[in-house]
């Protein structure tokens, strides 16, 4: 992939996109979320992609992420089309203990959050975002090779052309920084449903 297409939504203050990396330094208080329990709406991570009009793909990229240290940490794989509608994948930093690895989607202005403690040891892992035309799959994988599903969701407004890549943010009083490396982009991973057929 050549990653000097991609382009920032929100540059950050500290970054570098070099020829197959891209550090993100993270500032306080910046995150993604809108209204779903919180009751608050926040959307100023900052998010670097690129556009595709092909249906069906899958674009893989390893997350490393040895410096977060404060809850909700994060950094990880997007789509975010708007304000309103996105998706995201990713590690987020609870305590010594434990982190949460989770997926959010909003549509129409709407997050939901869905997660699995993982132990706080796990520093890099790498993801996998596949489209089906407005159907979307994210996956994750401890060694870029044996992918295990996060979700399968309907983008509301996932049609067409649509940017894809990658974002870190700090929700709280943090700053870490966040290395992507190992970008790729071509065939979808995610076959075709083999079960039931449809009505």
């Amino acid at each position: 992939m050549n990653l000097q297409e991609f382009k920032w939504t929100r540059q950050p203050e500290k970054y570098t996109v070099g020829d197959d990396t891209v550090t993100i330094t993270t500032s306080p208080h910046t995150d993604l979320w809108q209204k779903t329990y919180y009751h608050f709406c926040n959307d100023n991570a900052p998010v670097l992609q690129m556009e595709t009009d092909e249906r069906f793909f899958s674009f893989t990229v390893k997350t490393n992420f040895f410096d977060s240290h404060q809850r909700f940490d994060q950094c990880g794989v997007v789509l975010y089309l708007n304000h309103e509608n996105w998706l995201k994948a990713c590690i987020e930093y609870e305590n010594e203990k434990f982190q949460h690895l989770g997926s959010v989607v909003t549509n129409n202005g709407y997050s939901d959050w869905a997660t699995a403690e993982i132990p706080v040891t796990v520093k890099s892992m790498w993801y996998r975002l596949s489209r089906r035309e407005d159907d979307y799959c994210l996956e994750c994988s401890l060694d870029g090779k044996t992918f295990k599903q996060m979700r399968i969701c309907h983008m509301a407004q996932g049609s067409g052309t649509i940017p894809f890549g990658i974002f870190a943010c700090s929700p709280e009083d943090s700053s870490f920084t966040a290395v992507f490396t190992d970008f790729s982009f071509g065939e979808c991973m995610w076959k075709a449903h083999d079960g039931q057929q449809p009505d």
